[in-house]
């Protein structure tokens, strides 16, 4: 799967599965399970980890490919990926000695259709006053 194909493949999940914070307010359940998302990105490490899966040839990542660019230990680095997959942002496949992770489509549309503003509405720019 092309890193093209998971943009596609969000924006269509995107308009089912949230409602942009400007437009409504989130109730308890939703903002609680996408906490848990938000917070498993909030590691620059695991945030790392899913751009590097995102970003590899084929859409998915052996994870004997992702311990290389990291100054941490495999352990480590299977942990973040755990936390990664527990809260719903990567999918994984044990192949023989391997696994393989590769994102989830929709997490990441829920996470980006969360945070867009509604159409027509003025932007400033950051820190800018009123």
């Amino acid at each position: 799967m092309s890193n093209s194909e998971l943009v596609i493949l969000g924006q269509d999940d995107a308009t089912a599965c949230c409602t942009p914070l400007a437009r409504e307010p989130l109730d308890e359940e939703a903002a609680v399970d996408l906490a848990k998302m938000f917070k498993a990105l909030s590691d620059p490490v695991r945030l790392r980890l899913l751009s590097l899966i995102a970003s590899h040839e084929g859409g998915e990542a052996c994870v004997c490919d992702l311990t290389g660019p990291f100054d941490v230990s495999q352990p480590t680095i299977s942990h973040h990926l755990k936390v990664l997959r527990e809260n719903g942002l990567v999918g994984s496949e044990r192949r023989g000695t391997w696994v393989y992770y590769w994102v989830l489509p929709a997490a990441l549309a829920k996470l980006s259709a969360l945070l867009q503003p509604p159409a027509g509405t003025a932007t400033r720019p950051a820190g800018g006053a009123r």
